[in-house]
């Protein structure tokens, strides 16, 4: 029964727990980390042109 369940039980929960918030931490630093280096003063991208394979300039959206 779960009443009879000994310290390792609580342990191995412990255990799952600790590794779920570690995973957790993890995710929200990998989310909220920029992941480049930006340098000082750099100016924005600017928009590029795209080609279609016959040389003619293509659509865009927007």
């Amino acid at each position: 029964m779960a009443g009879d369940a000994g310290s390792g039980a609580v342990r191995e929960l412990l255990l799952v727990l600790a590794l779920a918030l570690a995973g957790l931490v993890l995710a929200v630093v990998a989310v909220f980390t920029p992941w480049h280096a930006t340098p000082d003063g750099a100016a924005p991208a600017a928009p590029v042109e795209l080609h279609s394979p016959t040389e003619r300039p293509a659509a865009t959206a927007g």
